[in-house]
């Protein structure tokens, strides 16, 4: 940034000589008019002067040849050629007021062509003087920001470290109070856990215990029941068995009989009403059921 505000300054300064010279060999338009004007005026005053010289001249010659001749022509040529010389001679006089009037003016152009000049020198010279303390000042700025940064850099760090340890340690001073309290509610849950646990362990002890309770009332009430069937059962089985018996007993002695009768000739043919008497032991069997029922027999 300085090394920029330098070349700059630099191109500034000779840029700004570059001008003051330039003013320096350049001549004002006002300057060039009254020397033009002189040059003309001298130039006419010359030949003006050349001019009263051979008036001069030809007037001492008319003078002399008139002195020497008693003409009235030589003699008005003698007066006529000083006429001549005095108005040739008021004439350059006059020319001689011009250039004197011209060379006040080219004096005056050229004072103030020289003010100008000195102007623009003095204002180059102040224009280099502020372009170098410009240049001076920026480098000087930069150094001082540059020794300002490093300062406050060095500072800011500073901050901003005991800003973030402080910080660092909140957080860490946070972290292990969240940590603590999770582990006081875990510790907690887990104590609530194993007291639900434990109280639905006896809950459940309590539950198996009445089913176990329930379960052997009803495997006993199964139990009495299955034997009081299966008595009833063998009950039955011997009434049906005796039964059974006393009907093979009473069909094995009808066949004998009817063998018997059989063998015999025909005689009488008599009702067989026997057989009905024969349906008694089902009664007895039936009494037998219901006395093992707890009901009374049915009356036939």
């Amino acid at each position: 940034m300085a090394k920029v505000a330098k070349k700059t300054a630099k191109r500034k300064a000779a840029s700004t000589k570059a001008s003051a010279s330039k003013a320096k060999v350049d001549v004002s338009p006002a300057t060039a008019r009254a020397q033009t004007s002189l040059d003309k005026l001298l130039k006419e005053l010359t030949a003006q002067a050349k001019k009263v010289a051979a008036a001069r001249k030809k007037a001492a010659s008319a003078k002399k040849k008139s002195a020497k001749s008693k003409k009235a022509v030589d003699k008005r040529a003698a007066k006529s050629a000083a006429a001549a010389v005095s108005k040739a001679a008021d004439k350059a006089k006059a020319l001689r007021a011009k250039v004197a009037t011209s060379k006040q003016n080219l004096a005056k152009a050229k004072k103030a062509e020289a003010a100008k000049a000195a102007q623009a020198a003095a204002k180059a010279r102040v224009d280099d003087l502020e372009a170098k303390l410009a240049a001076k000042s920026e480098a000087d700025l930069a150094k001082a920001m540059k020794a300002f940064q490093s300062k406050w850099e060095a500072k800011r760090k500073a901050a901003d470290k005991k800003k973030v340890s402080s910080l660092a340690k909140k957080l860490a001073a946070k972290l292990k109070a969240a940590e603590k309290k999770e582990k006081a509610k875990t510790k907690a849950a887990e104590k609530k856990a194993a007291a639900k646990a434990k109280a639905a362990e006896k809950k459940a002890a309590a539950k198996a215990k009445v089913a176990a309770k329930k379960a052997a009332a009803k495997a006993k009430a199964a139990e009495k029941k299955a034997a009081a069937k299966a008595k009833a059962a063998e009950k039955k089985a011997a009434a049906k068995a005796k039964a059974a018996e006393k009907k093979a007993a009473a069909k094995a002695k009808a066949a004998a009989k009817k063998a018997k009768a059989k063998a015999k000739p025909k005689a009488k043919a008599k009702p067989k009403a026997k057989p009905k008497a024969k349906a008694k032991p089902k009664a007895k069997a039936s009494t037998a059921k219901a006395k093992k029922r707890g009901r009374p027999a049915k009356k036939k």
